[in-house]
């Protein structure tokens, strides 16, 4: 007999726990699959580890920047196992609460994999069976794997957080966020970095501030080259040789991290015994409501084909629970104006459109506000190096489209500007607003 619920939820991550949790405090009885560990990919090899590894970065930059302070102490190296344990004393401990608040909550926790036998019934690898009204789907995604001779001879991004030193010389693959992130981290911590971009880095961002982002990589010691076609990976000797159809053979390096990319992990839920729609790239597909093509299945986060950020996974899951259980029929996320932030060195920030998108939608009825200054921090020392602002703007009001900003601090400065820009965030708002001085973000209502 399959033992019933008011909802199953697959997968553990930030998306399957807040839809869990938020279910049972309305009351639901609620069964949660996850075969491994709580917290999903954000919290295990994703972005807790990795805030973690930027902050000991920013640590290592500011030790160099205290010298031009004046202080007289030398800059040391990490010690990357001490660290490598503390991180993972935090990551532990996130995972303890998880449990203990599906516990506190009454969810019922089962360690296994789970896989549609019917619409309404899910078999778990443990050989029971559950059946439920409602089953949300949000078993996340995990890093695309190329067809090429050596691929298993480099890292994903999941192995960055196993490694037990830092690499002296890598080679990593790939333009977007990982790319990115791990490029210019590992940089400050002291590799030499070689960026293998297919294109562009960071096609979802502002093109003017890409390319100052690009121009500080640069300027940091990190070797980029444009028009990478990935053959494979070799090994010469004790290191690791990059094969390019464009540049080659480029090494030895001592690693080569694949960022490349990730793809849903829907491929393991027998998603056809219950009719369940994906796409070519195995998203499952799902309306504005988190709705899939069959009723009483719900898909939030990675899986789905929609913004990949934890944030977004854990406000979809939120939401689809509180129609569900809450007596909250309108109930779900608004995907407009969604903050993010790539934490580089320095760190870009966006909400809203790019420069590009606003105008395409909106031609000349576009204005575009820009500020470049050296923070205050950088410019004590001596250090130029600039931060770039741009408000996007439309209309006779000046209706605020976007806000992008990379610069020291625009991680946390661009979360205000976002509630903002949720209530309709006109530019005379800005203007009205008096400054906190001397800080970066006075400049964002500053421009004139």
């Amino acid at each position: 007999m399959a033992e019933s619920f008011d909802l199953i939820v697959l997968g553990g991550g930030s998306g399957g726990l807040a839809a869990a949790l938020r279910a049972a405090r309305h009351g639901a009885r609620v069964a949660l699959l996850e075969p491994h560990a709580l917290g999903g990919t954000c919290v295990n090899v994703g972005c807790v580890p990795k805030k973690a590894l930027w902050f000991a970065a920013q640590l290592a930059q500011g030790q160099r920047l205290a010298l031009d302070y004046g202080f007289a102490s030398q800059p040391g190296a990490l010690d990357w196992e001490y660290f490598r344990q503390l991180r993972q004393n935090y990551i532990d401990g996130i995972r303890q609460r998880y449990a203990a608040r599906l516990r506190d909550a009454g969810v019922q926790l089962y360690p296994e994999m789970g896989r549609f036998v019917a619409a309404d019934r899910v078999a778990t690898s443990g050989g029971g069976e559950l059946r439920a009204a409602h089953t949300v789907i949000a078993t996340g995604g995990r890093p695309r794997r190329l067809d090429v001779p050596g691929f298993e001879l480099g890292l994903v991004s999941d192995d960055i957080f196993a490694l037990r030193s830092l690499p002296r010389r890598i080679a990593i693959v790939g333009g977007g966020y990982i790319a990115v992130e791990f490029a210019g981290l590992l940089r400050a911590l002291g590799s030499e970095v070689t960026l293998f971009v297919r294109q562009r880095l960071l096609p979802g961002f502002d093109v003017e501030l890409v390319d100052a982002l690009e121009e500080r990589m640069r300027a940091e010691g990190i070797e980029i080259v444009s028009g990478a076609r990935a053959l494979g990976l070799r090994r010469e000797g004790e290191g690791t040789v990059f094969d390019d159809a464009t540049h080659g053979s480029v090494g030895p390096f001592d690693a080569v991290l694949w960022a490349v990319g990730r793809i849903p992990n829907s491929d393991r839920l027998d998603l056809e015994a219950a009719g369940v729609a994906r796409s070519a790239q195995g998203d499952i597909l799902t309306d504005e409501w988190q709705a899939t093509n069959v009723p009483g299945i719900y898909a939030v986060g990675d899986v789905t084909a929609r913004v990949e950020l934890t944030p977004v996974a854990v406000a979809a899951g939120r939401r689809l629970a509180d129609r569900l259980f809450g007596r909250q029929p309108d109930s779900r996320l608004d995907y407009d104006n969604i903050p993010s932030v790539v934490f580089a060195e320095p760190p870009l920030a966006r909400v809203g459109l790019t420069e590009a998108e606003a105008r395409e939608r909106h031609g000349d009825g576009v204005r575009v506000y820009r500020s470049r200054f050296t923070p205050l921090q950088w410019a004590v020392a001596g250090v130029g190096t600039k931060t770039l602002m741009k408000l996007i703007c439309v209309g006779e009001d000046e209706r605020v489209l976007g806000i992008h900003v990379l610069g020291p601090g625009a991680e946390e400065m661009l979360q205000g500007f976002a509630v903002a820009m949720k209530m309709g965030l006109r530019k005379r708002d800005l203007d009205d607003t008096v400054a906190i001085h001397p800080s970066s973000s006075e400049e964002l209502v500053l421009m004139s």
